[in-house]
């Protein structure tokens, strides 16, 4: 796991040092760049196709939320009855999601900062909206495995999809990273991520607005 380590102490350093502000202005109503506001909307398409794996009515169901970021997906969960533990790599970024959560939810969510892949109980459902989407293949592989271990229905995750235009930037993140910069993206192809996991992915489906593109996928362990 020193791979994912390594990705992980970076993808921390980003969210909870450089990039707070520009994260919680961004999940907010707060006005923004056009190119950001590109990608406000693919967020928001996206939420939405992953919450729409799960039923509508959530009561009695446990859901990790894995990678909760400013907490958007958890507010939605909980609205819907769903009983959440809400993790992030950044303190910072569960401080902002622990504050915005409704008095009326809030005693059906836990949060926690740390990795999301250590032991937080067993659930239903782990929902993974752009979490993953900055390791390789065989730490993706490794971080659904112990996901799925104490997971009874499904792991429903994004990934950057291999499109030529995600590839040349990529490419270009590599050659010129910067350290103000998020953490380079790693695109997939879905075909691939099914194949190392013996077929326990499946592809639901894309979004694509602007400069947000990512892919949905599921995990069924």
């Amino acid at each position: 796991m020193a791979d994912y380590s390594a990705t992980l102490s970076r993808v921390e350093d980003y969210f909870d040092r450089s990039a707070t502000k520009v994260w919680e202005r961004l999940t907010s109503d707060a006005p923004v760049s056009r190119i950001r506001q590109t990608v406000r909307e693919g967020r928001d398409r996206m939420r939405a196709l992953m919450l729409s794996r799960l039923p509508a009515d959530l009561a009695g169901v446990r859901v990790l939320d894995a990678g909760c970021g400013a907490g958007q997906m958890t507010a939605e969960l909980a609205a819907r009855g769903a009983d959440v533990v809400a993790v992030d790599i950044s303190p910072a970024l569960v401080a902002i999601a622990q504050a915005r959560l409704p008095a009326e939810h809030a005693p059906r969510v836990t949060f926690a900062s740390g990795d999301m892949t250590a032991d937080h109980g067993a659930f239903d459902f782990v929902l993974a909206m752009d979490s993953l989407i900055y390791y390789n293949t065989a730490d993706i592989k490794q971080a659904l495995s112990r996901l799925g271990e104490r997971t009874s229905r499904a792991v429903v995750f994004t990934v950057a999809p291999k499109t030529p235009f995600l590839m040349t930037f990529w490419t270009l993140g590599k050659a010129f990273p910067r350290a103000d910069r998020s953490p380079v993206m790693v695109p997939h192809a879905h075909a691939t991520l099914t194949r190392v996991t013996q077929g326990k992915v499946s592809k639901i489906d894309r979004v694509s607005r602007g400069f947000y593109i990512s892919e949905c996928l599921e995990y069924r362990p």
